[in-house]
């Protein structure tokens, strides 16, 4: 039931019998001396909290019966370092693994086709991401913070990258977006600071603001014809971005767009730019040419 074994500090193993049909929420939260555990088959749905900072919890077995994983099932359990989600689960909820500083690697199986915002967030120590081919939004913040990731395969089914998605993925070297995607929200990319390069599909339509802010290493960037706005912040503090096309389908160029592109050293700005905002193009320390097209006709 509700808070069984809650902050029993001292547990360290529990076997649950085939008997037992249902384990409720927030059963075994704050059991920090919890190892080891496993699930058995008669279970089908890991609730909200379950494993909530279960700080020393290495290892947990879940049967193929799940198809749930709730919101901050297993959030906060530091020591957990690897987890097999099973083909049966459907869901990943809100916060699910947040936190989870040990978990080396996150493969999601095909048959998920919905992941939660924030759901790994923090888990700094996952170099690599596999994500369900069946997920067409990534969510708020889902990988936010994992440090130490450097490889992440966005499936063709993804239509929607949302914000903050990859926000402070430092090791974070190249990304390849699928010709699927039709947004990518805010902040996505911000302070991926080993981004070096990457290329936006024609399928997108709408980048939204401090989508690459702070990708101190990136280089190079192809922007589709379909993009028609620079959002505020876009670009702020990519010091080593040294040109960029503005593709000529671009009507507005936000504040602080380019802000501290210390690199920068020529732009053209496309006739069908009609407005600049404030600091756009501040502290861009390098830029010796401005070029402004005028109109054919």
């Amino acid at each position: 039931g509700f808070l069984t074994f809650s902050y029993c500090t001292s547990l360290t193993q529990v076997s649950i019998p085939s008997s037992v049909t249902k384990i409720g929420e927030r059963t075994f939260q704050g059991c920090k001396s919890l190892t080891h555990i496993k699930i058995p088959s008669s279970i089908s749905l890991i609730k909200k909290y379950t494993f909530y900072e279960c700080h020393k919890l290495e290892e947990i077995l879940l049967p193929s019966t799940i198809t749930i994983i709730e919101e901050y099932a297993f959030a906060y359990c530091y020591k957990l370092a690897q987890i097999l989600i099973p083909s049966s689960v459907t869901t990943i909820g809100n916060d699910a693994f947040y936190y989870c500083e040990s978990l080396l690697e996150i493969s999601i199986p095909s048959s998920v086709v919905s992941i939660g915002q924030y759901a790994f967030q923090r888990c700094s120590s996952v170099t690599k991401a596999t994500i369900s081919s069946s997920i067409t939004n990534i969510r708020y913040n889902c990988f936010a913070n994992c440090s130490k990731l450097v490889d992440v395969d966005i499936p063709s089914s993804v239509t929607t990258i949302g914000s903050c998605v990859f926000d402070d993925c430092k090791s974070l070297k190249k990304i390849t977006i699928p010709s699927s995607v039709t947004s990518i929200g805010s902040c996505v990319f911000r302070r991926c600071t080993s981004l070096v390069e990457i290329t936006i599909p024609s399928s997108v339509t709408s980048i939204e603001s401090y989508a690459f802010a702070g990708c101190t290493s990136l280089i190079e960037i192809t922007i589709p014809s379909t993009i028609k706005t620079f959002d505020e912040y876009i670009f702020s503090s990519c010091i080593s971005l040294a040109q960029i096309i503005i593709p000529n389908s671009v009507t507005s160029i936000y504040k602080y767009a380019f802000s501290k592109c210390s690199s920068l050293v020529q732009i053209t700005i496309p006739s069908s730019v009609k407005s600049i905002g404030e600091y756009a193009f501040e502290n861009c320390t390098s830029l010796s040419k401005l070029i402004f097209e005028t109109p054919s006709n």
